[in-house]
């Protein structure tokens, strides 16, 4: 590997170097009476190198975010290795990607880039002027998403698609307390508070209850609540017109969560009595809970992925043949088992059963989303590769435990992904042939 490596690094830098030598041939002496400082390696990592420009260059860009938080810069050469870590584990993974045959089309570039710009409320021009404006290149960013899309694509192949969430997890989280915290119902909420301080007479706690009670019944005939919380009130938020924000329910004393739960927006609970006083609820809005209608397709799949082995050309040709094949006759779910490389559907013929479309990538979604139900897709490309799709049939459905269970998983996955990636990281990291020239 060191040879290999040295080889190469002399190859790359023997190349930088040959322009400098002929222009010293020609100047003659000349040289003598400036000296030009150029570029230098200041990694190799593997079959590559990170030059001191691309150090400079991104140490630059992180420098520009800390001030834009108003946040104080470390010192300079705790920077320069944070900075030339991050290079190195960003090196690799281009590198991975690179052997696996990853390749981002100019068109995917600049539909990356143009909603980059739209996410921040500008066109791909204000947002070429705002990069000049922080004295970024354009050419600069674009490189940079590009690597980004290259390095999410590896991780996907490398990571997402190994990490497995059994049925029993699930239950379990389902089950915790923090499964139900996270997957309550939400309510956004406004409240009227009629206080009644600490060692209060009964007089005092009656009277009390006679106001929420009057309160209550005013509510019942169409009285605002807000211009009731405003001027009756003495919680927090009374000027707010008593407005809370959101609570799930589980974040909610008993008897509130299930009486919360029980009502339709712009409905209001009884006044109940509580260590401070005696509250009034008006349910505003509702998200979650235990009706859940649902457009759910039938579909199933051919996946075909590049590989060291097989170029994104091959690929694609591959697709279009077998797509070819199933037009003329051919069974899919054969064809699905014989060459689809989706481990979760390969030996069901492709086969995905019902799915919700939300989860699934954008790429494979609107492609869904266009074919009718009985027919076949054109080959198309999405992170994970090149498909062939078939819709056999689409239906709505009320599937709130399906869709609990899915949040959950969603939740168990990303956990598990987080903590994956990170492993996976520190693996490359080890394996790969570093030196450092700092």
């Amino acid at each position: 590997m060191a040879s290999k490596v040295t080889v190469n690094v002399k190859t790359k830098l023997s190349d930088c170097l040959r322009p400098l030598l002929l222009g010293a041939l020609f100047l003659g002496s000349a040289v003598h009476a400036e000296v030009q400082s150029i570029d230098r390696v200041v990694a190799i990592v593997d079959n590559d190198v990170i030059m001191q420009s691309q150090l400079d260059q991104r140490i630059h860009e992180v420098q520009q975010t800390i001030a834009k938080r108003g946040s104080a810069l470390p010192p300079e050469h705790v920077l320069g290795q944070q900075v030339l870590e991050r290079l190195i584990i960003e090196n690799i993974q281009l590198q991975i990607g690179d052997r696996s045959g990853i390749r981002i089309t100019d068109e995917e570039l600049n539909q990356a880039i143009e909603a980059i710009a739209q996410r921040n409320g500008m066109s791909v021009d204000q947002f070429r002027g705002a990069l000049a404006q922080d004295g970024l290149s354009y050419e600069d960013a674009r490189d940079q998403v590009r690597r980004e899309m290259v390095i999410s694509r590896v991780r996907q192949r490398r990571v997402a698609e190994r990490i497995q969430v059994t049925d029993q997890e699930v239950q379990n989280f389902l089950a915790s307390d923090l499964g139900k915290m996270q997957l309550s119902e939400e309510f956004h909420l406004a409240n009227i508070l009629i206080p009644v301080a600490d060692g209060s007479s009964p007089e005092t706690i009656q009277a009390a209850d006679r106001q929420a009670k009057d309160l209550y019944q005013q509510l019942q005939q169409g009285a605002d609540f807000a211009q009731l919380a405003i001027s009756r009130s003495a919680g927090e938020t009374a000027l707010e017109g008593g407005e809370i924000g959101w609570r799930k329910a589980a974040q909610l004393p008993p008897p509130f969560d299930g009486m919360v739960s029980a009502l339709s927006p712009g409905e209001v609970t009884e006044p109940v009595r509580t260590p401070g006083g005696f509250i009034i609820l008006k349910l505003l809005e509702k998200r979650g809970g235990s009706t859940q209608v649902r457009d759910e397709v039938h579909v199933r799949h051919i996946l075909l992925k590049p590989s060291e082995i097989r170029s994104e050309a091959d690929t694609e040709r591959l697709a279009e043949r077998l797509y070819q094949r199933i037009q003329s006759g051919e069974d899919f779910a054969e064809l699905a088992k014989n060459f689809s490389e989706d481990p979760g559907s390969a030996l069901n013929g492709g086969d995905l059963n019902w799915i919700d479309p939300n989860a699934l990538v954008p790429e494979f979604r609107e492609v869904m989303a266009k074919t009718p139900a009985g027919q076949l897709s054109r080959p198309f490309k999405s992170p994970y590769g090149w498909h062939v799709l078939e819709v056999l049939g689409r239906r709505a459905t009320d599937s709130a435990d399906q869709m609990r269970e899915q949040q959950a998983i969603n939740v168990l996955r990303n956990r598990k992904y987080d903590e994956e990636l990170q492993a996976w990281l520190r693996q490359i990291r080890d394996e790969a042939y570093v030196e450092t020239k700092l």
